[in-house]
C-alpha cells in the first residue's frame, strides 16, 4: 500500500502548469512538515516535501492555497527520473495529492468562516459539492 498522510506549511504559493499533450493543469508546492521529536537542547526540525495535484484538485489548491498556511494532504508517494539535455539523469521524490484540506483554524485576510475551512474536503468525488451558508445562525452548531 502506498498511502501518506500530511499536514504541514506551505513554503511557497502553488506554481500552476499545463501538460504539453493535453493541457491537463498541475500545480506543484511543497510543505515543511514538523518532526514529532526534537532532540534535546535542539530546534525541532522540518522536512521540505514536494507535492503535485492534478486537475480539479489541483485548480483548488492553486486557487485557496497561500504560501504559510497550514494544509493537510493525503496521497501516494511518487519516484520518477529524467535526462536533462546534456544526458544528466535526474531523480526525483514527491507526493501525488488525492485530498487536501484546510488544517489552520482560520484562513487569515478573507474572512472566510469556520464551517468553509473546516469542511475542505477537496477529494476528487467531492469537487462538485459546493455548499451554501447564508450565516453563521444557519449552522446547526
Amino acid at each position: 500500500m502506498n498511502k501518506v498522510i500530511l499536514m504541514g506549511r506551505l513554503t511557497r504559493d502553488p506554481e500552476v502548469r499545463y501538460t504539453q499533450t493535453n493541457n491537463t493543469l498541475v500545480a506543484s508546492f511543497s510543505l515543511a512538515v514538523n518532526r514529532r521529536f526534537a532532540r534535546q537542547g535542539e530546534e525541532r526540525q522540518a522536512d521540505f516535501i514536494n507535492i503535485v495535484a492534478w486537475s480539479k484538485l489541483g485548480e483548488f489548491c492553486s486557487k485557496y492555497f497561500k504560501k504559510g498556511q497550514q494544509v493537510g494532504v493525503i496521497g501516494r508517494i511518487q519516484t520518477r527520473t529524467w535526462d536533462d539535455d546534456q544526458g544528466t539523469k535526474h531523480y526525483i521524490t514527491e507526493v501525488v495529492a488525492e485530498e487536501a484540506y484546510f488544517a489552520d483554524s482560520k484562513r487569515e485576510g478573507d474572512g472566510s468562516n469556520a464551517f468553509e475551512n473546516t469542511f475542505g474536503n477537496t477529494a476528487p468525488g467531492n469537487m462538485g459539492a459546493d455548499f451554501e451558508v447564508s450565516s453563521s445562525d444557519d449552522l446547526p452548531f
